[in-house]
């Protein structure tokens, strides 16, 4: 993990736990991503970005959490989806609050697996 990665966790020092629970699962699912720090968010990309972490808040965000952004093709219908949006024709933007490490299981991969392949054809 590099030291922008540890440094971004600086406001949310509790968070990182998580964030490298994430980090771990999503890296072995889709090796060939790369990740790109920022000053308000953690962009996983391919060929485009179809990840991102952020710390930023939403309405009902637990103590500690992270606010997992996803883009695909389709709406997610899910109660996992806090909000999804389609800024454009067929490319649907859901975020999602992960709390708790158990929040990472198969049903969350492979929604990771699809933005990531989804990264690949735009």
């Amino acid at each position: 993990m590099s030291n922008d990665e540890l440094l971004f966790f600086t406001p949310m020092p509790d968070a990182l736990p998580l964030y490298e629970a994430l980090r771990e699962a999503l890296m072995a699912a889709c090796p060939d991503t790369q990740i790109q720090v920022h000053t308000t968010q953690i962009t996983f990309k391919v060929r485009y970005g179809f990840a991102f972490v952020s710390l930023r808040r939403i309405k009902g965000s637990p103590p500690v959490f992270l606010l997992l952004t996803i883009g695909l093709r389709r709406r997610l219908d899910s109660p996992r989806v806090a909000i999804a949006v389609e800024p454009y024709p067929h490319r649907w933007t859901h975020h999602l609050v992960i709390s708790s490490p158990d929040q990472l299981d198969e049903e969350l991969l492979g929604w990771l697996r699809e933005a990531h392949d989804f990264a690949l054809t735009k």
